[in-house]
């Protein structure tokens, strides 16, 4: 029964996805490397989920270990439509950093994905790039808290920390732009698989779009807040999309994150989605969605 099930569930992804592609038409390339985070785990994960769309060619950067020489680091970010961000470690050169901000700056595409929002917290551009981050000595002269209050968003500089996060749990992912790309046609909320829900995140939050909020509920260490969990950001002619979600594998395997995660990837790349379509298995406002 088990197998049927695994079946069904692939017949529909391929569905969903338009059938297999021969050609991928857009090159994304995941840089690692350094992470407080598991990336052994979680690269291939997201190297899968982005493959599987059927849209992407997807190949890996890998830096060297914390503690040795990044300078001869320097990712061919100019030969791919998108990078997708799972580092957090130390400093990049002056000229890599210059690179992928040329990048973006002329055109090209950037996801972020859960702690590489906490990296860079004294490159400029990247912190432009990103809208909001964590950690990493962030407080409120790196901009503001944003929270979703009153059917608004409110910019808060309070003085204060920037990024926490209480005790992993699934929790309500709600969705407060229908009508971006990447969001259109999602459930207006839906249950996330448990995971580290970042609040109290801070930075110019600028050409920023928030995408969709959770509430980082006290009961479970959280701010007491309605906090960004998906952000679109313009940066010169190139988009960004960032998501806060995916701290463990498994947190990378609902479906939610998954469809988000393809989706951004793709606006980010094209300023378009074209997988319209949601696949059977996706999460309800009352049920989490988990593949293996």
């Amino acid at each position: 029964m088990r197998m049927l099930t695994c079946l069904a569930v692939a017949a529909a992804t391929l569905l969903w996805t338009g059938g297999l592609h021969a050609e991928p038409r857009l090159k994304a390339l995941i840089v690692d490397g350094q992470n407080n985070h598991d990336w052994k785990a979680t690269t291939p994960l997201l190297k899968r989920h982005l493959a599987d769309s059927g849209l992407f060619a997807v190949e890996v950067a890998t830096s060297p270990p914390a503690g040795e020489d990044l300078s001869g680091f320097q990712p061919d970010f100019a030969s791919h439509d998108v990078v997708v961000s799972n580092f957090n470690g130390a400093p990049w050169s002056k000229a890599t950093q210059a690179a992928l901000t040329s990048f973006i700056q002329d055109g090209g595409g950037l996801v972020v994905v859960h702690a590489a929002d906490n990296a860079f917290p004294e490159w400029k551009e990247y912190n432009q790039m990103i809208g909001l981050g964590g950690w990493g000595g962030r407080n409120e002269r790196s901009g503001p808290y944003v929270r979703f209050k009153e059917g608004k968003l409110v910019r808060d500089n309070t003085p204060g920390g920037g990024g926490s996060h209480g005790a992993q749990h699934p929790f309500l992912v709600v969705v407060r732009d229908a009508k971006h790309p990447i969001t259109a046609g999602l459930p207006s909320a839906w249950l996330h698989a448990s995971d580290e829900l970042y609040d109290r995140l801070r930075g110019p939050a600028e050409n920023m779009t928030v995408l969709a909020t959770a509430f980082a509920d006290k009961s479970q260490g959280g701010s007491g807040e309605h906090e960004p969990m998906l952000m679109a950001i313009d940066f010169g002619q190139g988009r960004v999309f960032h998501t806060t979600l995916g701290h463990s594998p498994q947190a990378m395997k609902c479906v939610g994150f998954i469809v988000t995660l393809q989706r951004g990837a793709e606006w980010a790349a094209t300023g378009k989605v074209t997988r319209e379509e949601l696949p059977d298995d996706f999460p309800t406002a009352d049920h989490v969605s988990v593949r293996d």
